[in-house]
Parts: structure tokens; sequence; C-alpha cells
């Protein structure tokens, strides 16, 4: 997994490279496809299926824009200044699974979404850095909760992160909130175990909907998002960021 891991962060370094104003996001898509062909590793949101039977995802990158939470498809949309562009993108390399997204803020940011940002990144520190040192995951995504909604945000409950290995999507199902529900599926955190975690926090409300293209998931009242994720494995020696970026 580390080594599709590598390929990972070095396919959204180089979405941080071209996510400049002008810039189309198939673009960018294209970017990543060729790199994922370069090292033969498969990518794996591609002809992706959902479970609710919606049409095989068209693109090797979910590229969301502003009010966009996750899945956009990428297109001929063009960035512009002040934008905030999450890329979320996995593959598969020796039968091994990694998955990481990133939040980029595009030329000048306004400060209320620059803080949107750094506090839902800060959220993914708090799990790397707690994950050694908890015994459950609702622990974790309990503080996690706590701190997104301190600075006045509110945590997605709708998508959650997700264990990962052979399989993109494997159980236990990887909340970033507590609730009663949640506590049901409460799991012991233990050696072996590696979970894609990925907090989506939204400047406004929660709730999200779907645009007509059965993919695009936005914010109910337009206002932005942030979403963020590392592949994270628990060892011996400790948590291990398998999408780290060099």
């Amino acid at each position: 997994m580390r080594e599709a891991g590598k390929i990972v962060a070095e396919a959204l370094r180089v979405c941080r490279a071209l996510a400049k104003p002008g810039v189309r996001t198939i673009e960018i898509d294209n970017a990543v496809e060729a790199l994922y062909t370069k090292y033969g590793a498969l990518p794996l949101f591609k002809g992706y299926r959902h479970p609710e039977g919606k049409a095989p995802f068209p693109a090797v990158t979910c590229i969301s824009l502003n009010e966009q939470l996750v899945h956009g498809i990428p297109g001929q949309r063009e960035i512009r200044d002040g934008d905030l562009i999450k890329i979320d993108t996995a593959c598969k390399l020796n039968g091994w699974c990694a998955d990481a997204a990133i939040t980029i803020m595009v030329g000048n940011v306004r400060p209320e979404r620059r803080r949107l940002v750094e506090v839902a990144e800060q959220v993914l520190q708090i799990a790397i850095e707690e994950t050694g040192q908890r015994r459950w995951w609702s622990e974790i995504a309990a503080r996690m909760q706590r701190h997104v909604e301190l600075g006045g945000f509110s945590v997605v409950e709708q998508y959650v992160g997700h264990g990962i290995g052979r399989v993109m999507h494997e159980n236990p199902q990887v909340p970033n909130y507590v609730s009663r529900d949640m506590r049901k599926y409460d799991f012991r955190l233990e050696e072996g175990l590696v979970l894609a975690v990925e907090p989506m926090v939204n400047m406004g409300r929660a709730d999200t909907r779907t645009l007509g293209d059965q993919w695009t998931v936005v914010t109910k009242d337009g206002l932005p998002s942030a979403h963020v994720e590392h592949t994270l494995a628990i060892t011996a020696n400790g948590v291990e960021i398998i999408t780290r970026d060099a």
C-alpha cells in the first residue's frame, strides 16, 4: 500500500501545480490519468459503479469546486481566482489501494474560506495524532466533530471515510462525528487496520444534495465546503500516513 500511496501523493502534487486560474478541470484529470498510466497503476474512480445504480463515474479524479463537496465530475469548467478546489483520487498498484484528497486554495481566497480549509486540515491532523493513542474510533470522531463545531462550521454526516486494502471501500465505515447510530458500529483501533480518513466540513449547514449528473454533491445552502483525506495504517510503531506527500 505504501507504493500505491506514493503514486496518489504524486498525483495530488501534480494537481496542486496545475490548479491555476484559467485551467479546465478536465486538464487536471487528464494529467493524473497519464501519471497512473506511467506507473501501471489502476485508477479506482474511473468506471466506479455506485451501489445505488448510478452511471459509472467517468474520470480518475473527483474535482469539486466551492459549494461542491465531493464527487464532482471533471469537465470544461475553468478554475477562477478565489476558488476552493477539492480533488480526490485513488489507485491500485500490485493489488493494493490508496486514497487521498486535498482542498486547494486558488489565488486570493477570502479569509473565511481560508479558515474553513485550515479547520478541515486541523481535523485530519487530530485523527492522525489520536489514532495511535486511542482504543475506539468514536473517541477520535468526537474530537474531530468538536473541533469543527468550535470553529463555527458543520460536519457532513451523509459521507464518511472507510477501511481500505485490496478493495477501495472496505469495512469499517469511518465517520467524522459521533451519533447514537454511529456508536452501534464503533470499532477498536488495532495494529494492521488501514483507514481512509476524510473529514468534510461545511461553512454553513451540514445538509447536502446530489445534482442531476447523479454524482456531484453540493451543499444545500450553496456555501463552500472543504474535504481532505489520507490513508492511515496502524502499525506496531504508531500511525503511518500511507499517502503522505514526500
